[in-house]
């Protein structure tokens, strides 16, 4: 997992609770990097379920709310780095069909190492939108985050659903 997911997850735990928090999570947690992050480094995604885990026992938050506030945070901090990629598109969800298609595209041209999440996308005709989510790693509440900050992005008013499925999860995305 590429590295700026833990940089922006340890900025995201000292905005939202402390530094303190933040030092006492990275000590009590046995990672094989020692909490060191570089946001073009690439580290096991297991480091991060482990964080989320004891940041979820000393919030008392479960790991799926943590993740999906992550998810927020993540996505707002992409549309500021990467903001060309969200400046192209008219609306969220033109936006999430481009992820697949041009994003990841666009990403594994610079770290051809990154092992990224399948989007597939689909636009029904009572105007819903369908996004299908594959990922090894069963980060769907984080998913669900990322098409949260994109919906915020663009100031539309959209109901989100979501089913987990053996892959993943698919997502019904409903403008209000």
């Amino acid at each position: 997992m590429k590295g700026i997911v833990f940089t922006e997850f340890l900025e995201m735990v000292e905005q939202t609770y402390s530094l303190e928090m933040l030092d006492n999570l990275i000590e009590s947690v046995a990672l094989e990097s020692g909490g060191i992050y570089t946001s073009v480094g690439t580290y096991d995604h297991k480091e991060l379920v482990s964080l989320l885990g004891e940041l979820s026992q000393r919030t008392k938050i479960e790991v799926p709310v943590l993740l999906r506030d992550f998810g927020r945070h993540l996505g707002l901090t992409f549309s500021k780095k990467y903001a060309t990629f969200f400046e192209a598109a008219s609306d969220s969800f033109q936006f999430l069909e481009s992820v697949d298609q041009h994003i990841h595209i666009e990403v594994r041209k610079l770290y051809a190492d990154a092992e990224l999440p399948k989007f597939s996308t689909r636009r029904l005709e009572s105007g819903d939108f369908e996004l299908h989510y594959v990922s090894s790693r069963h980060f769907e509440d984080l998913a669900y985050g990322l098409i949260e900050a994109s919906v915020l992005y663009y100031g539309q008013s959209i109901a989100i659903g979501m089913s987990r499925t053996p892959e993943g999860a698919l997502f019904l995305l409903r403008p209000n």
